[in-house]
């Protein structure tokens, strides 16, 4: 498979589509060619700033010309972008920093609350296009910059996701793993030149990274959504005469109790693409009353094996459809250049158990290595890059050996997903977690990260957070503790440094927490008590 660099996807086609629209953001709209000039004026800004073609590059914006030219940019200069969240605290993109090695961050008007702070505390170059100085993007010359060589196992951008540790961890991703994932995605999605695609993921979030090349890989046009479009499908789909739409499936739910998905009301929309949570047959049921004519996907991905690896295609045929154990859409099936496994607890190769993947999209591993240990698993004489089904692929049915970190990790490692999947007609079904990982609104949750936060309260002796659905559909996340009851506001003060979807809607204080027959926390029985307070 030959490699791409991810600025290749956008760069190759300036020549071809020059003149085509490539970005329509916050009221601008520019043409491939006027975009690429404002990258090429930005690279030289960051290169001013640092003194040298930098290595990595914070990017510490939102929805606005900047994050797009900025985005560019670096990869202009073959560095690795690693977007933080303006939402976060700036203690939490302050460790980021400082973990990732970054040698710049980029700033404007959206990195809202991070200013002045995030600057000041920071100890490295800020770009800053706050007020109007990113318009200096949009004119003047830029001194060329030299041609970039072959990028093939260098890191394209890292994605920073919750850890079980207590802080959040890198996942970074080469310039291989998105090539082998857009010259599938490509295709298997119908991105085309004629295009109008959505862009609705915040960059934190690896969904972004197919809005934007799948996109510009293809000449067509991509169309900012600002934070009130995301909530409001039907009106932006139609303003901006999207082909293509993208979200976490949460949005067909929030528009729904809004009324604002009404049957027939995207009536051109021809695709649209759901990921980061389970896709469930009701939300099928409204999307496709809304847009009748729209192919309807259910993709899958941890970030580790590159944003997605499945893209279930929902039946045009209702009848068609599968109704599955726990009434979510199927994921389908992995793509086919990736090998794929099912382990039970013995990591021995099974029907029903957790999803375990390999391959060119599979990440090399955390930047930080001692996370790789517990998370890998090899067989013994598996050899690397075959492709089959699920108990072969050189497990020949032997137990697995779990990786401990004490040797170099290699391509023939497969990658523990966390995920538990079992095959349902015909196709594979994603059941939940094996492990306390869950999803919020999107977002990729370690429930042991927000736990080792209320730990340190002196007064608490154990803390256990679980996910609890509302009464309208959501989740939402509760903590309860046992030790000396603690005024809920001093809780609130102790999560303060986490984002906002990971701080406990409630706190309960317990005499005790109920344990399973196996000695484990049972956490469905205290979910159980404490539903009825959540709603």
């Amino acid at each position: 498979m030959t490699t791409r660099r991810l600025y290749d996807w956008y760069g190759d086609s300036v020549g071809a589509a020059a003149s085509a629209t490539a970005i329509e953001v916050a009221g601008l709209s520019l043409s491939y060619a006027e975009l690429r000039a404002a990258v090429e004026r930005m690279a030289v800004r960051i290169v001013t700033a640092t003194g040298r073609r930098p290595s990595r590059v914070g990017l510490l914006t939102s929805r606005s010309l900047a994050t797009y030219v900025g985005y560019l940019a670096v990869q202009r200069l073959g560095a690795a972008v690693v977007p933080l969240n303006q939402g976060a605290p700036v203690a939490r993109n302050l460790v980021i920093t400082k973990d990732a090695g970054l040698d710049a961050t980029i700033v404007d008007d959206t990195s809202g609350k991070q200013l002045p702070e995030y600057p000041q505390r920071s100890g490295i170059p800020i770009l800053d296009l706050t007020g109007d100085r990113w318009r200096d993007l949009l004119e003047g010359d830029a001194e060329p910059l030299p041609e970039l060589g072959s990028g093939d196992g260098e890191l394209a951008y890292i994605i920073y996701t919750s850890g079980s540790t207590g802080s959040p961890k890198g996942v970074p991703t080469t310039h291989a793993n998105v090539s082998a994932l857009l010259t599938d995605a490509v295709d298997r999605f119908g991105f085309a030149a004629d295009c109008r695609v959505s862009q609705t993921f915040e960059l934190f979030f690896d969904g972004s990274i197919v809005e934007m090349f799948a996109t510009w890989g293809t000449g067509a046009t991509l169309c900012v959504a600002q934070h009130s479009d995301v909530f409001a499908p039907v009106r932006f789909v139609n303003e901006k005469r999207l082909t293509h739409w993208l979200s976490v499936p949460s949005i067909i739910s929030f528009a729904r109790r809004l009324r604002a998905l009404a049957p027939g009301s995207m009536p051109k929309l021809r695709r649209a693409m759901f990921g980061g949570e389970p896709l469930t047959l009701e939300q099928v049921e409204a999307w496709r009353a809304a847009a009748p004519n729209a192919m309807i996907n259910n993709c899958y991905g941890p970030t580790e094996l590159t944003v997605i690896c499945t893209g279930y295609e929902v039946p045009v045929d209702v009848a068609a459809w599968p109704v599955t154990s726990n009434r979510s859409m199927p994921i389908g099936d992995i793509f086919p250049h990736l090998d794929y496994v099912l382990l039970d607890d013995a990591l021995r190769p099974c029907d029903d158990g957790e999803l375990c993947l390999r391959g060119p999209q599979r990440f090399p591993g955390y930047l930080d290595p001692s996370e790789n240990a517990g998370r890998f698993v090899t067989f013994e004489g598996s050899t690397e890059g075959t492709e089959g089904t699920e108990g072969t692929d050189g497990t020949d049915g032997t137990a697995g050996t779990m990786y401990d970190g004490s040797e170099p990790l290699t391509a023939a490692h497969w990658y523990r997903t966390g995920d538990r999947v079992r095959r349902e007609h015909g196709e594979l079904v994603h059941l939940g977690r094996i492990d306390d990982q869950v999803k919020i609104r999107g977002n990729r949750v370690e429930l042991g990260e927000i736990e080792s936060v209320l730990r340190r309260h002196p007064a608490i002796a154990e803390a256990v957070v679980i996910t609890v659905t509302a009464a309208d559909g959501e989740i939402d996340l509760h903590a309860a503790y046992t030790g000396d009851p603690i005024d809920e506001a001093d809780l609130t003060r102790l999560t303060e440094d986490l984002p906002g979807y990971m701080r406990p809607r409630a706190y309960h204080h317990r005499d005790s927490i109920p344990l399973a027959p196996n000695g484990k926390v049972d956490r469905r029985g205290l979910a159980a008590q404490i539903a009825p307070a959540g709603r």
